[in-house]
């Protein structure tokens, strides 16, 4: 079953001090927090990853973590793709205040997945880190809901959720 690690990465980081937050090296080979997530989400079974990002980060992202987790994906036979997050984005009817100049935030970042995305999904940070055992429960939890759904008298529980 197809699985897909959406990964929001389009912060501005305006409480960091300068640089791209989620592109600070934290490990001993110059790995960044995006790095360890991603190899923790393989592992736990899924099978497509997606990079939110900004178009004006689009190089930087590119050389720092996008050509090299898009080779490990290509080498792994995992889907890889982007979604840019970008302030005029919106749904028809609603117009961006003059002022505004961050990012709308996760549901507007979610949202522009919407042509890339067609299989259960989990979003996440990209400068949290969230350990190996929560991306294990999640697919887990993915899989057995749509195994759930895709049996005979099926009926959707009353409220469930999954963040990370």
């Amino acid at each position: 079953m197809k699985t897909a690690l959406v990964i929001m990465a389009a912060g501005m980081g305006s409480r960091f001090g300068g640089g791209i937050k989620q592109l600070e090296p934290v490990g001993p080979n110059g790995e960044i927090i995006m790095d360890y997530s991603i190899h923790d989400a393989i592992e736990a079974g899924f099978n497509k990853v997606v990079f939110i990002i900004r178009k004006d980060i689009k190089d930087a992202f590119h050389d720092a973590i996008g050509k090299r987790i898009e080779g490990i994906c290509n080498e792994l036979n995992i889907e890889f793709a982007y979604a840019y997050q970008e302030l005029d984005d919106l749904p028809k009817g609603i117009e961006k205040p003059a002022k505004r100049s961050k990012p709308w935030g996760t549901g507007q970042a979610v949202l522009v997945c919407k042509d890339i995305i067609k299989e259960p999904f989990v979003v996440i940070n990209a400068d949290d880190y969230y350990g190996k055992e929560a991306f294990v429960k999640i697919h887990e939890f993915l899989v057995e809901i749509i195994h759930r759904k895709n049996q005979k008298n099926f009926a959707w529980p009353d409220s469930f959720s999954a963040i990370l």
